[in-house]
């Protein structure tokens, strides 16, 4: 009764998850965020990040808002946007906790260091120089490519899909994410660059903000049955909590420990690396279309961007142009079996650079894995992680397990962190840690803040892991696929209270 009169006097609504689900659109959109419950309709269009917002429409935006928010969040703010609280026994049931000292210590000091340098978490004059090199050598590339004979041009279409894959990891990742500047602008026509390559950045948005970077490496066993029996999983409750990233490519590649084993996973560590060149060939022309047809990536609702007519004239606009001067144009110079030829190769060469510096990121020797099942989100049974990497146990924090900021170093591995080439060539990439636990800062500033992310780790006990090269780290990623393959995977599952 009290609860009632409260919610009355303050002009409050109970909601429910299936009703907050409903509000899912750029023309009505709703979030929670723990166990409140905010219309983010209008104020998207005055949010300093932009209308990056609207991916949290119609879900439990937890996680997006701790994560997004270095610097926090002032109260009144949301107090202005605050329409109800979700209703008692329909709080969705998440896997992650927030409830140590851990992350707030974390977000603090950095925040701290790059005001000490004087530098903004967004953007700098490092990337827009790096993004006037990469955009010039992409479309001298395909020009030459147009223009050059045939043997010649082979070589600048491998140039095309290396420059390709260095746009993607460079300049879409950071803008995309919000990171690439403090201007709305700039964010919104650096993530453009993905379309201008021939990708949907709503669709890249989907899988990776709101699958990858939120649950990583965590797996819904709920959408792992469904995935393996065949059954729709649309006829069932959605639980947002899962990564495309681990599942996506599964039975062909088995890259989590919850999945079963077939036969011919027993060779993926060799017949991997071939598929990974046709990645974003997938993407490209069987998941952008897919996402907007179905409004469904995977367990993902895309209302949320392809409601809006605005957005869905980007999508054909883009794929009409980038077919014309990436497909169309080389064909009618060079012949249809060479035009192709040449854009298959810059595919090939763009899939591959992206699946050498990011998977290594996440499946590999010393990562951990995490499944949420229905038991533990029903009875709260202790959470399971399966990998050979764990919180110290002697450690004096006290860290749940599940704690959100403790998983995602524990599901993420830095390879050649501290070095400047390598965070710029990487996109950031090297120092997957950091970026994991800070998506909306510019990853030209992780090499500045990766020495106080390892110290605040080993300060609570937290594992940092780092491969010295990318070479170490891509061996011991194969090495990783081949224990996955063969089922010796098994032997690595901790279960923690």
């Amino acid at each position: 009764m009290c609860r009632e009169q409260k919610l009355n006097e303050n002009n409050l609504k109970d909601v429910t998850v299936k009703e907050l689900a409903s509000h899912n659109t750029p023309k009505d959109s709703w979030c929670a965020i723990y166990d409140g419950v905010y219309d983010i309709t209008k104020f998207a269009k005055r949010h300093p990040g932009g209308d990056v917002i609207l991916l949290a429409s119609g879900r439990d935006a937890t996680v997006l808002f701790e994560s997004y928010h270095p610097r926090g969040v002032p109260k009144q703010i949301l107090a202005k946007i605050k329409i109800g609280e979700m209703k008692q026994g329909e709080i969705p049931s998440s896997f992650y906790s927030f409830s140590s000292n851990f992350y707030p210590t974390l977000k603090l000091r950095v925040v701290e260091r790059l005001d000490s340098l004087n530098l903004p978490l967004r953007g700098g004059p490092s990337i827009q120089i790096k993004a006037v090199m990469l955009l010039s050598t992409f479309w001298f590339s395909l020009f030459q490519m147009c223009l050059s004979s045939f043997t010649v041009a082979m070589y600048w279409s491998a140039l095309l899909g290396f420059s390709a894959a260095m746009i993607g990891v460079c300049i879409q990742h950071d803008g995309n994410h919000g990171a690439y500047s403090v201007h709305q602008f700039w964010n919104k026509l650096a993530g453009w660059t993905l379309d201008m390559i021939g990708a949907s950045a709503f669709t890249w948005e989907f899988q990776h903000m709101l699958g990858h970077h939120p649950y990583t490496n965590l797996l819904d066993i709920e959408e792992k049955d469904c995935q393996e029996k065949g059954i729709d999983r649309s006829l069932y409750e959605i639980d947002q909590e899962s990564d495309p990233d681990v599942f996506s490519s599964f039975p062909l590649i088995r890259m989590h420990p919850s999945h079963d084993v077939y036969w011919y996973n027993r060779y993926q560590h060799i017949y991997s690396p071939l598929l990974f060149s046709f990645m974003t060939l997938s993407k490209v022309f069987e998941q952008d279309y897919s996402a907007f047809f179905k409004l469904k990536l995977f367990h993902i609702d895309t209302s949320c961007r392809y409601k809006d007519i605005k957005n869905c004239i980007r999508f054909w606009l883009m794929k009409i142009l980038t077919s014309i001067y990436m497909v169309i144009i080389p064909m009618y110079i060079h012949g249809f079996v060479k035009g192709f030829t040449l854009f298959l190769l810059a595919h090939c060469i763009c899939g591959q650079t992206l699946a050498t510096m990011f998977i290594v990121n996440h499946v590999i020797d010393g990562v951990a894995f995490a499944e949420k099942t229905p038991e533990e989100q029903t009875n709260k049974q202790p959470r399971t992680l399966k990998g050979a990497t764990s919180m110290d146990k002697t450690c004096t924090k006290n860290i749940p397990l599940n704690d959100w900021a403790a998983v995602q170093c524990q599901t993420s591995v830095n390879w050649s962190s501290g070095s400047w080439f390598w965070n710029h060539f990487s996109g950031g990439l090297c120092h997957q840690i950091e970026h994991h636990l800070f998506p909306s800062i510019c990853h030209t500033n992780y090499v500045y803040i990766h020495d106080v992310v390892h110290r605040t780790c080993q300060e609570f006990g937290v594992p940092y892991q780092n491969e010295s090269n990318l070479a170490i780290a891509y061996k011991h990623m194969i090495r990783h696929l081949y224990l996955l393959g063969n089922g010796l995977d098994k032997k690595m599952v901790k279960k923690h209270p």
